[in-house]
């Protein structure tokens, strides 16, 4: 009986022993699985901050590529709608041209300087408009309810709005001011520098930056009206119009407008008195960038516009 007993206590022992040493060995596995899990969640974080970084501008060349394709699947409908804007521009040109085979100039400018004038402020809202257009399209994003997708996607939201839209049927009118610019340049009597052509370079990104400003400005109004406000293409069609004459014919008290209030005369007029020597300086070569700084408050009102967004409802 004492043996069995014995034999018991000892069985008895080697159980516990096992059961605590299984416990151990749970205990090591599951720190072991906390720090793998942990390390593979910290490689993972540090990915995705970098795949971020270095994806958002291969994500909008996606974008634009994915966009560039769908047109192409119908190129004659493309082809001929991208004639179509180079003959609606041509009709402005054609309006510049016959006025002046009546007038030799217009307060001072000629023909050759005023074609320089509007081929830059002309291309400068062909960029705008083909590479900004998702902004300018957003009302019916936000009226149809498409916008709450894009709150979901982690992906920054104005990427995703630049990448929605891209027009690439504006490539006629680009053409366009590239050939007037050309023979703007041609025929002035601009005695051309390395700092005159890095003038003109400036005025177009300058431009560029303005008129996507406004496009964001109306992409901002639709969180709060759920349409367009057609007001805005004052500022749009409106300066790219009054835009082919140098921003002075039009009297002093819209120049100071232009100046102080909407920048436009910065990347359009002042640069373009010192292309025609009639201005002198460096501060006029850098001049069109600052109208860049017109971005600044145009996003803090897309931010207040996105904080305020509550859905249309759709």
């Amino acid at each position: 009986m004492k043996t069995i007993i014995n034999r018991k206590k000892s069985d008895e022992t080697e159980i516990e022993k096992t059961e605590k040493d299984k416990v151990q060995d749970t205990k090591r596995m599951e720190e072991k699985g906390t720090k793998v899990r942990s390390r593979k969640a910290q490689d993972t974080k540090e990915a995705e901050e970098t795949g971020t970084k270095v994806s958002a501008a291969r994500l909008y060349r996606h974008y634009i590529s994915v966009i560039i394709r769908s047109k192409m699947q119908y190129k004659k409908s493309f082809f001929m709608y991208s004639l179509g804007t180079f003959l609606v521009s041509f009709n402005v040109f054609a309006g510049i041209f016959f006025m002046f085979r009546r007038f030799n100039n217009v307060k001072g400018f000629t023909y050759s300087e005023v074609l320089l004038c509007y081929s830059i402020v002309l291309m400068a809202f062909s960029l705008a408009e083909m590479f900004a257009r998702g902004f300018d399209t957003f009302p019916r994003m936000v009226r149809t309810g498409s916008f709450d997708r894009l709150l979901l996607r982690p992906r920054s939201i104005v990427l995703q709005v630049l990448g929605s839209q891209f027009e690439l049927t504006r490539i006629g009118r680009l053409l366009q001011a590239v050939l007037l610019l050309a023979c703007g340049i041609w025929k002035s009597d601009v005695r051309w520098t390395f700092e005159k052509a890095m003038t003109v370079v400036f005025m177009i990104v300058g431009g560029t930056a303005l008129f996507s400003g406004f496009f964001i400005i109306y992409a901002s109004l639709s969180f709060f009206t759920l349409e367009g406000l057609e007001f805005m293409n004052i500022f749009t069609n409106g300066l790219k119009e009054y835009g082919k004459y140098p921003m002075g014919i039009y009297g002093k008290g819209l120049l100071r407008i232009m100046t102080f209030l909407i920048p436009f005369a910065l990347v359009q007029y002042y640069p373009l008195l010192y292309l025609l020597d009639r201005r002198s300086g460096a501060g006029y070569i850098f001049l069109p960038l600052a109208a860049g700084l017109f971005l600044i408050p145009c996003y803090f009102l897309w931010r207040y516009g996105v904080r305020h967004y509550k859905s249309s409802g759709s």
